[in-house]
């Protein structure tokens, strides 16, 4: 009996064969694809000069690490090291900033001859590292302010430096983390209130402050009446209230237009719209302290953090964001047509993928992609040679692989026994699912272009390195947890 348990924890029994199965067909359908993507008559596939020779040596690179992680390294040493590890990883961030290699109007690259390296990807392992090792000790507890300051201290600290860097897209990975933080605890309400801060921004560019306020004020005040089970009062109160807001901003810019300089038009709608602001905080303030409502409380803060947001726009549009990135989102936004310029990219993308209808072109046939009316074909527009190729069924194909390969993390991380594995594999789950929605978002003009691979797919060594690194120490662990349960 004994030895037949030993037999049923040993390494055939421990590891999780559906993620490395998985895993190792992603690389070989990115492979396949960098390959067409730079594909020709005279090309052959073990050219180490071209980039399909190149990404095999960075997959070669990639099965060494993991059979390394899983087979040498002792799975408890990371939890042991995840402290040094992400001050590391915070130094080499600060550092690239100032010794690193521009590379498309970002410092986010230390190059040594022909090999370069980028400190941003590795990042996201030693803080996924570090937030398992804090929040997965004994006492730690999400409604405790200490707790959440340090928390949100440990993903803001790299955040900034890779923003720093010019590097955006690899800091709204760091987003998807919100996710680990509602399963660990976090009110769902928070994360509401950071989706309603980007409606904020994104109103506020489009329409008008007025409307961003107007808009934030609805939400506010519907959410604490249904949460309150009062219905009907907001019907009867606030909803007359936006009527006449409404109504007097028409009459105003009606006014404005035709006559610019009377009396009227010096009371701006906003000017209007602030006593009533003013008015709801107070009252939430009353109601906040006499019912201990910490949600009056947290409401007066959504109000406040989204009328800041409102008047902070044009200074972040004008003054924060480059102007690569100031165009990337006119376009994304409808606010100006670059078809030729900014959009340009997309635009090939979008074409490409269409033009592969259901069945695609076949293996090697896509025009779009071989005669190179995509740029960066090959790592940030990987997702449109499949679509062009494979169509419309084998883009799906590779869409459900992803969503096998996050439920097949998600539910082994669920069924640990250790916080540091759990919420290790969380955060794992949660940067590949935010790579796949901005990478294929991208490709389909649903998300500004903010260069970001798609993981295991993109042509390079720094990301395709990363991820093994990341997805094989999960493995590593939930192997080490089945041997002895």
């Amino acid at each position: 009996m004994i030895r037949g348990d030993n037999r049923g924890r040993g390494f055939v029994k421990t590891v999780d064969w559906a993620l490395i199965a998985v895993y190792l067909l992603l690389v070989l359908i990115g492979w396949m694809n960098i390959y067409s993507a730079s594909y020709s008559p005279e090309t052959v596939w073990y050219d180490f000069a071209g980039r399909s020779g190149k990404q095999l040596v960075w997959i070669a690179g990639a099965i060494g690490l993991g059979a390394l992680i899983l087979f040498v390294i002792p799975p408890r040493l990371y939890e042991t090291i995840a402290g040094p590890v992400y001050v590391v990883m915070l130094v080499l961030l600060v550092a690239v900033i100032f010794l690193g290699t521009e590379h498309k109007g970002s410092n986010s690259w230390f190059s040594f001859g022909p090999v370069s390296f980028q400190p941003a990807e590795l990042s996201k392992i030693s803080t996924s590292m570090m937030l398992a090792a804090f929040m997965g000790r004994y006492g730690y507890r999400m409604n405790s302010t200490r707790d959440l300051l340090v928390t949100l201290g440990i993903l803001a600290l790299p955040m900034l430096a890779i923003l720093m860097e010019n590097e955006t897209g690899s800091m709204l990975v760091y987003i998807g983390f919100v996710f680990m933080l509602y399963r660990e605890g976090l009110s769902g309400w928070i994360i509401a209130l950071g989706a309603l801060i980007v409606v904020v921004f994104i109103v506020t560019l489009t329409k008008s402050p007025f409307s961003a306020i107007l808009l934030a004020m609805t939400a506010i005040t519907l959410c604490n009446e249904i949460r309150c089970g009062r219905l009907k009062r907001w019907f009867a109160v606030y909803f007359p209230i936006l009527i006449l807001l409404i109504a007097y901003a028409v009459v105003w810019y009606k006014v404005c237009d035709v006559r610019p300089d009377c009396l009227f038009s010096q009371f701006k709608p906003i000017y209007i719209l602030i006593p009533f602001l003013v008015a709801l905080c107070l009252a939430y303030l009353i109601m906040g302290f006499r019912n201990i409502s910490n949600f009056r409380l947290l409401s007066i803060g959504a109000l406040v953090a989204c009328v800041i947001m409102s008047f902070s726009v044009e200074f972040i549009f004008a003054n924060v964001l480059q102007e690569h990135q100031r165009k990337r989102i006119e376009v994304l936004l409808g606010m100006t047509e670059d078809p030729s310029g900014v959009g340009y990219n997309v635009r090939q993308s979008m074409i490409a993928i269409g033009s592969g209808g259901f069945f695609g072109k076949g293996y090697l046939n896509g025009t779009q992609t071989t005669y190179g009316f995509v740029p960066e074909q090959s790592t940030d527009f990987i997702f449109c040679t499949i679509g062009e190729e494979w169509g419309f069924f084998g883009a799906t194909l590779v869409i459900l692989l992803y969503v096998f390969l996050i439920w097949r993390i998600l539910r082994a991380a669920e069924n640990s026994r250790e916080g540091f594995t759990r919420i290790y594999g969380y955060c794992v789950a949660c940067c590949f699912f935010m790579h796949l929605v901005i990478n294929i978002g991208m490709t389909i003009g649903l998300m500004p272009v903010i260069g970001i691979p798609l993981p295991f797919l993109s042509y390079g060594g720094s990301s395709l390195w990363s991820f093994t690194i990341m997805l094989f120490i999960f493995i590593a662990l939930v192997r080490n947890e089945r041997r002895f349960f």
